[in-house]
């Protein structure tokens, strides 16, 4: 009905999850839309078609918050300590809630939220209904009845008569706008239907249920009561019964384990299930066993099962366009869904296209369109087909349906590469749109694409242009050249995107600092295939060394030398292109015998700015000629970025 409650236990209890949202006739259909609620708990949900609003209590928080259909929050109202049950009066103008706290209803205006009138009970009021004007609201394991009509408001407590309430889920109240004068309550087991026509509450029947009964509606043309938990054949499923007599009728099988009922105005009945790895709400034409869609909250904790239904919180938008719920994580993060077109199947749409074909050459394409319900032969389908001439898709002729749902059409695809056919149903007043798709492989040509310079080796810092040159295509002549300098921390970045010159021509100039994958990239057209070439350009370092401590210079032949004490400590201080982790290699020679001889070589970090000194300890004797480089080597350096470089030698000798 256009509203129900939720007993405080149930919004007060842990709950778990449940399966993730996925959509077609043979599975669960996902929300329009979901919005995290700023709530503790949830006591009860009711929906205002007038102003399309959707009031959630929260009983912990002491709290009502109103959202849109879209679950925006656009008002909260406070200062409710333990607000439970609500109900809408019959013009949607008031907002009724039961302050369990502090004993009181209130009264609230849709229009501006705020509260017109309190009216103490001398109960702790839970659920609500309003019958004929008068609101209904239950009390421990009784019912009791708020008459605003007068000049003074009249309360009546105990009204339940002969019948044995006493469970610990609380009292259920239901009744339906389309049905005056009826009043359904139920708890602990026990079940009844009362005329409240006249002043009070006069028992009409009475019989059993479910004691795990957790929700109560009314059908409205009055002639069921369905409960959240009852036969289907001793199963799980909605209970049905007579609201003549209570007796049991056929119910609607749902999944484990039910804890929801809510009856559109049209009679399409919506039950909610507990289910971590099965479907949270199903929807049924009445009487119909078998459900016309479902739906399936997705996991947004961190169990393995999937986000659950809150007990009892399922409410219809007056319209039956849309069915709100209340799901729960592990976190206890509560969300309100907005599931759309609740009572309209989702047909399933197959659509079948050849892996691969030649252009310009006739395809054919096969489909078939399936719902729980058949659709007429004739029905017609909408065909899109999408390729790089029409990347915003082409419309070609429609296609209708055979007695059996399949279909089929032919096309002479006139541009290759990725070619996808899109078939759309429309839907109609019991069933949902569809669409499918499939896509072909559509053959090209191969063209040509070439980009210079690869494997050549340059000084640091030297711009070098790369040119791409591409050969024949059908209307696309734009290239696109990007770099992509070696190291993790510099990104790869597009150089140039341009058409090609006369000559098929296009040029990007890189600052050599780094050892540089240039790519150079034809996206394609038409007829001729897309194609990518690399070429991989190598940058040496920027490396020298200087020469400290020494009191002369002067040649040996051609060479300069730098001249030391004996007992003088040389120092040489190189300076490197630097990167993190860098190390140059110092290496040493010494003159001996006619030849330069390796005395060894060893790495040195080089700091923040790229310089690194090495104090080299002095012979203590003279005539030793020496010698010795900086170079960085790739790889044992400490990274991979630049090619090996190796410095200049520098020449030393050891005097008195």
């Amino acid at each position: 009905m256009r509203r129900r409650s939720i007993a405080t236990a149930t919004a007060l209890a842990v709950v778990l999850s449940s399966a993730a949202l996925v959509a077609g006739v043979a599975g669960p259909a996902s929300a329009d839309s979901a919005k995290v609620l700023p709530v503790k708990s949830v006591g009860d949900i009711v929906v205002d078609g007038t102003h399309q609003r959707v009031y959630v209590s929260d009983p912990t928080g002491g709290k009502i918050v109103v959202t849109d259909y879209s679950g925006a929050v656009k008002a909260t109202l406070t200062g409710l300590s333990g607000v439970t049950g609500l109900a809408l009066s019959a013009d949607s103008g008031q907002l009724y809630a039961a302050v369990k706290n502090t004993g009181q209803i209130i009264s609230v205006g849709t229009g501006t939220y705020a509260r017109t009138a309190s009216y103490p009970v001398g109960a702790a009021p839970g659920d609500l209904e309003v019958v004929d004007g008068r609101i209904w609201f239950a009390h421990g394991t009784n019912f009791g009845s708020l008459d605003i009509s007068g000049p003074e408001p009249v309360v009546h407590l105990a009204q339940r008569g002969d019948v044995d309430f006493s469970g610990a889920f609380g009292m259920f109240l239901a009744a339906d706008p389309a049905v005056p004068g009826v009043l359904v309550a139920g708890n602990g087991g026990e079940l009844a239907v009362y005329d409240v026509s006249a002043d009070g509450a006069a028992l009409r029947t009475k019989g059993a249920m479910d004691t795990s009964v957790k929700q109560l509606d009314l059908t409205p043309d009055g002639k069921q009561v369905l409960t959240s938990w009852g036969d289907p054949d001793y199963g799980y499923g909605l209970g049905a019964y007579s609201a003549t007599d209570l007796t049991k009728q056929s119910g609607y099988p749902i999944d484990a384990y039910p804890n929801a009922v809510r009856v559109a105005p049209d009679g399409s009945v919506a039950g909610g299930s507990f289910s971590w790895y099965e479907p949270d709400v199903h929807i049924h034409r009445p009487g119909d066993p078998a459900p016309v869609r479902e739906y399936d909250f997705p996991n947004t904790g961190d169990s393995s099962g999937a986000d659950t239904l809150v007990d009892g919180a399922l409410a219809w938008a007056p319209d039956s366009s849309r069915v709100f719920a209340v799901s729960v994580n592990t976190h206890g993060t509560y969300t309100l869904r907005t599931l759309t077109d609740p009572t309209k199947e989702l047909p399933a749409l197959k659509v079948s296209a050849p892996a691969k074909s030649d252009r310009a050459k006739k395809l054919t394409v096969t489909g078939k369109l399936t719902s729980k319900t058949a659709l007429a032969a004739g029905t017609s389908l909408k065909v899109t087909r999408t390729d790089v001439e029409s990347p915003g898709g082409r419309a070609l002729a429609a296609v209708r349906t055979k007695a059996d749902g399949g279909f089929s059409f032919t096309d002479t695809p006139p541009a290759g590469g990725k070619v996808t056919y899109k078939v759309s149903y429309a839907g109609d007043a019991a069933h949902a749109p569809a669409s499918g798709s499939d896509t072909v492989d559509v053959s090209r040509k191969a063209t040509t694409l070439s980009l210079n310079n690869n494997g050549k080796l340059y000084s640091y810092g030297r711009s070098v242009t790369f040119t791409a040159h591409l050969g024949t295509t059908y209307k696309n002549r734009t290239v696109s050249i990007y770099a992509d300098p070696f190291g993790a921390d510099k990104p790869k970045r597009l150089l140039r995107t341009a058409k090609v010159n006369s000559k098929g021509d296009l040029s990007a100039a890189v600052v050599m600092t780094r050892d540089t994958t240039v790519t150079a990239v034809f996206t394609g057209d038409a007829r001729y295939a897309s194609k990518t070439v690399k070429s991989t350009g190598y940058a040496q370092v920027k490396v020298s060394t200087a020469v400290s401590k020494h009191y002369k210079t002067g040649r040996i032949g051609s060479t300069t030398y730098y001249y030391f004490h004996k007992k003088t400590d040389p120092v040489f201080t190189t300076t490197m292109s630097y990167y993190k982790g860098r190390k140059q290699r110092f290496q040493l020679q010494v003159y001996y015998q006619g030849a330069w001889r390796d005395s060894g070589s060893e790495y040195f970090a080089l700091a923040a700015d790229g310089r690194s000194a090495v104090r080299l300890e002095a012979p203590g004797e003279s005539g030793i000629r020496a010698r010795m480089r900086s170079s960085y080597v790739n790889g044992s350096s400490g990274d991979t970025i630049n090619s090996t470089t190796h410095g200049a030698w520098k020449y030393f000798a050891f005097t008195n």
